[in-house]
């Protein structure tokens, strides 16, 4: 009898180690810090538009707020506004650097504006 509830525990125990395995490696935040590190491109969004945008690429990680609105037919996210949350990892980016961020959330919201705060905003659009 004790043996069968030892198995028990140890079976249950098993199933636990799993499932927090399995967890931390679907983790976006576990994801994000890692494509960050690699210089990669990654983009955490939640299919809520309340949720924020957070996304890296080139080292650089920045935030973003979506709005909701109407379009031609459906309410849909109509406006990003992105900003860059540590300025001094901006370094050595280019223009083409952003218009591929750009395309990369058109992809997800083909609908939305891109709206960039400061010090992003000034760059792209100085003359």
């Amino acid at each position: 009898m004790v043996v069968w509830i030892l198995r028990f525990i140890l079976l249950g125990l098993i199933v636990y180690l799993f499932y927090r395995a399995v967890k931390y490696l679907v983790q976006p935040t576990r994801k994000l810090e890692s494509a960050r590190k690699h210089h990669q491109f990654f983009m955490s969004d939640h299919d809520d538009v309340r949720k924020n945008i957070v996304l890296t690429y080139k080292g650089a990680v920045f935030a973003g707020e979506k709005y909701m609105g109407p379009t031609d037919d459906t309410f849909d996210v109509v406006s990003i506004s992105l900003w860059p949350e540590n300025t001094s990892s901006l370094k050595g980016m280019v223009r083409e650097d952003f218009c591929f961020i750009d395309r990369k959330i058109k992809e997800h919201y083909p609908n939305a504006e891109i709206n960039w705060r400061s010090p992003v905003k000034e760059f792209l659009y100085e003359k």
